[in-house]
């Protein structure tokens, strides 16, 4: 459930924006480095994000690197107790 959570805040500080030279979506999350994604229209660039962030996390968890706290969801100290 707190994994859950930690995604839907992230997702909710998404921006997106339409590309001037083909028109498709662009979409980002401030404070995680590297995932953004591209697709033709709003819904699937916002689960295309989605699953980047999912896949982010996976990899920053595995190599045991540190997640952006959001909205006091702190998987950090998940992580410690884990270990």
């Amino acid at each position: 459930m707190m994994l859950t959570n930690y995604i839907q805040a992230a997702m909710h500080r998404a921006t997106y924006e339409i590309l001037s030279d083909d028109g498709s979506y662009y979409g980002e999350i401030l404070g995680f480095q590297g995932v953004w994604a591209n697709a033709p229209t709003l819904e699937a660039c916002r689960e295309e994000l989605q699953s980047v962030l999912e896949d982010w996390i996976l990899v920053r968890v595995a190599d045991h690197l540190s997640l952006p706290v959001i909205d006091n969801i702190d998987l950090n100290s998940q992580q410690k107790e884990a270990a």
